[in-house]
């Protein structure tokens, strides 16, 4: 047992450290999460289809590496379930068109 209500992994580790830097886990906030694309044209369909399923999306090229990323937020409780579910889903609609999930991130709540 890790002492921490959430699975001993990446995503449980990260959403252990959002809680304890102070965000209310029981209160919803902005999530983004990131999809690594083959090129704009591929990020673009990405980004259409994440926009179908209630994410706000954009796509943009990291000027060093050249590498596309299509960035998909939304705004929900943080929990390992809601975590994952993103993820998978997001999976679904990027791997058709050569994508895949690359992690996310969030600010917390601690501001809201």
């Amino acid at each position: 047992m890790n002492g921490s209500p959430f699975p001993a992994d990446a995503d449980g580790d990260a959403l252990q450290r959002i809680a304890d830097d102070g965000s209310d886990m029981s209160k919803p906030m902005s999530i983004d999460f990131f999809v690594a694309v083959p090129d704009e044209e591929t990020g673009q369909h990405v980004a259409r289809d994440a926009r179908a399923i209630g994410y706000e999306s954009d796509v943009s090229q990291d000027e060093e590496s050249e590498e596309w990323t299509c960035y998909c937020t939304k705004t929900m409780l943080a929990t390992y379930a809601n975590i994952i579910a993103a993820q998978d889903e997001l999976a679904e609609i990027a791997e058709p068109f050569g994508g895949e999930t690359d992690g996310w991130g969030t600010f917390g709540n601690i501001d809201e």
